[in-house]
């Protein structure tokens, strides 16, 4: 059975080493309360009753990793500011190396700032550069991250489309990790998907592989496989894992598909479900389970994220309590 072979490799089994690199971000969250208008303009007035910040971006995929208990190395850019000193001493105190984070003084640190009353939110206010790196600090970036890539079990890119993933920078990681026999896998976001050429595996949600794919629509299986082939023949990748938010996923290869069925009975948020999803499978991967498995096992983690409200995170205990209770 499934859940003794991870019972098996949580006991005796490897710590997975993994490098995720991507686009890194704060997000800051202003919460009070909103009884009136403000009379200079028809908006409400937020009366504050708190206010915090939390890592976001690449940054919530590497801390899913660490909560299913993955050595973590984190990799990307921010500006050289007091936004990324918070998020580096955030990072390093929960225990995440960051030495691949590279400062870019000609940026911000992105920061998404969520204005909310109680749970609604009102607005979002982001600080950020969306432009690619210079070519010099894109070759500074990949030098200093070569270690890191020699030293992973398997590593993550977390595309954000904040402009950190160029496609002559992306393609010189995934050069860089085949050449020393690691596998990507790719978390993806706009259009272009030949940049992400020599994956393994690409993750993308139904809407993002209908618009890469240049496919009107994706309603059912045999529109979903077309479109999931479509960036197989693109890239080379050897399997698209499509998440489905409350319907599940789906796994693709050239030969095949499997559909997993969603495993919650009540969905909430699905917000962060797809950070879930790739550190869960990346992570099992890691210790030596294949895709399918793997996948197996990051539906029942996105389930149990998904039946609670904003960003969340699980542990290998309760993805093993979800698979006793669903079967």
């Amino acid at each position: 059975m499934l859940t003794d072979k991870v019972r098996k490799l949580q006991q005796s089994g490897p710590v997975p080493n993994i490098l995720v690199i991507g686009d890194l971000m704060i997000d800051h969250y202003i919460i009070g309360d909103a009884t009136r208008l403000s009379p200079e303009a028809p908006v409400p007035i937020v009366n504050v009753k708190n206010e915090f910040t939390t890592p976001g971006g690449a940054a919530n995929v590497a801390q899913n990793l660490l909560s299913l208990g993955a050595k973590i190395s984190l990799a990307g850019v921010t500006g050289d500011d007091a936004d990324a000193d918070r998020l580096t001493k955030i990072l390093t105190d929960e225990g995440i190396n960051v030495d691949g984070i590279f400062k870019d003084a000609t940026r911000p640190t992105t920061v998404k700032t969520r204005i909310m009353a109680g749970s609604h939110q009102l607005v979002r206010v982001d600080r950020e550069v969306t432009n690619p790196l210079a070519d010099d600090l894109q070759t500074k970036f990949v030098e200093q991250i070569k270690g890191a890539i020699a030293k992973a079990d398997i590593i993550i890119l977390s595309d954000y489309n904040k402009g950190l993933f160029s496609p002559n920078l992306t393609q010189q990681l995934i050069k860089e990790a085949n050449a020393q026999g690691k596998r990507v896998i790719i978390d993806p976001k706009g259009l272009n998907y030949e940049k992400y050429k020599g994956a393994h595996i690409i993750k993308p949600n139904r809407k993002e592989l209908a618009e890469a794919a240049k496919t009107e629509k994706i309603t059912n299986i045999d529109e979903l496989q077309q479109a999931a082939r479509i960036i197989l023949k693109q890239t080379g990748a050897e399997y698209i894992v499509v998440t489905l938010s409350e319907q599940g996923m789906v796994i693709i290869s050239e030969l095949a598909h499997k559909l997993l069925p969603v495993k919650a009975t009540s969905v909430f948020d699905v917000t962060g479900a797809g950070d879930t999803v790739i550190a869960t499978m990346v992570y099992f991967m890691a210790q030596g389970l294949n895709v399918e498995e793997a996948c197996e096992l990051a539906n029942h983690a996105a389930a149990i994220v998904i039946r609670q409200t904003g960003s969340a995170v699980t542990t290998v205990n309760e993805i093993l309590e979800d698979i006793t209770f669903r079967g």
